[in-house]
């Protein structure tokens, strides 16, 4: 059974002082905000463990988050999410002076990134602990499906044209090929349509991208999984799709055969499709987590709580 892995996501604050990812390819990158509120977290330390607010000022400025409390679909106490201009802390109601922001940034590794992550990692001040830098391993098959989560979340599939479609194919593709230019190649585009004329790639002709017939295929499928739980069927270039009704298209032709897929089954080829894409085995993942907001806010924290 297919499971989709769902990351938190909330809109990252416009700040100057934001981290210049423009050198990684953009499907490398995934960005995730969440508040902190600090009222529930000085509460917690001096009047249930019975700290005095010095020694919980120290021991909260030294605290550095798991990545999975920055990343988790659900917040839990003292963090939480909130797209409001001036939000309230859903445990306390304090108000957006108690909060901290932290942004955290995840980066794929893989050759397409190791040198432009490293200079980013290098140009990090290292003062004060303002950035925490954390790696670990994960499945490409999970990382695929947390892709195609964010991904969903970015597109408008309410909209009625084929903007975010032409969007949800350049992600795709940026993704698959990341040393491509494809904010050039997608300028002006108004239609991608396959091309029996092309053993692979792309090609572009005035307002027209042509793909060759498999690449085409696995644009389907992506947009496939990314609109299917939207409304019945998945929303494709080709039109609306059942999953009986995608798998009988891609049978024709020698799609189903270049993946060496023989079942007949739906879901045993869609499963068998998502391998293939998604990759095998593990990738690594570096976590650049901004902790200069979070500083700032405990150190006027406490000045008000030691006032």
């Amino acid at each position: 059974m297919i499971v989709n892995v769902i990351a938190r996501h909330m809109p990252a604050a416009k700040t100057k002082r934001q981290l210049d990812l423009s050198a990684l390819p953009p499907a490398s990158v995934t960005e995730y905000t969440t508040l902190v509120c600090l009222a529930c977290t000085f509460d917690i330390f001096t009047a249930q463990m019975g700290l005095a607010p010095r020694t919980a000022y120290s021991e909260i400025k030294r605290y550095s988050p798991t990545v999975a409390e920055l990343t988790a679909p659900v917040a839990v106490r003292p963090f939480f999410d909130s797209e409001e201009q001036h939000p309230h802390c859903p445990y306390c109601n304090s108000a957006k002076r108690w909060h901290a922001r932290f942004e955290t940034v995840r980066i794929e590794g893989g050759k397409a990134t190791d040198t432009a992550r490293r200079s980013l990692i290098k140009s990090l001040p290292a003062k004060d602990d303002q950035f925490q830098i954390v790696e670990t391993k994960s499945d490409r098959r999970a990382i695929f499906f947390d892709w195609l989560d964010t991904l969903r979340l970015k597109l408008d599939l309410d909209k009625n044209d084929d903007r975010w479609l032409i969007e949800a194919a350049r992600a795709f593709l940026e993704r698959h090929e990341p040393k491509g230019d494809w904010a050039q190649i997608f300028d002006g585009v108004r239609a991608v349509r396959p091309s029996n004329r092309l053993e692979e790639g792309c090609e572009r002709d005035g307002a027209r991208l042509f793909l060759a017939p498999s690449l085409y295929n696995d644009v389907l499928l992506v947009q496939y999984l990314v609109s299917r739980s939207h409304q019945h069927g998945g929303r494709t270039f080709a039109g609306r799709l059942t999953l009986l009704e995608l798998t009988r298209r891609f049978r024709r032709g020698d799609y189903l055969h270049a993946h060496g897929i023989t079942e007949r089954d739906q879901f045993e080829i869609l499963e068998q499709l998502v391998e293939d894409i998604a990759g095998s085995g593990s990738v690594k993942l570096y976590y650049i987590v901004d902790r200069r907001d979070f500083l700032e806010k405990v150190k006027s924290v406490y000045a008000r709580y030691a006032a």
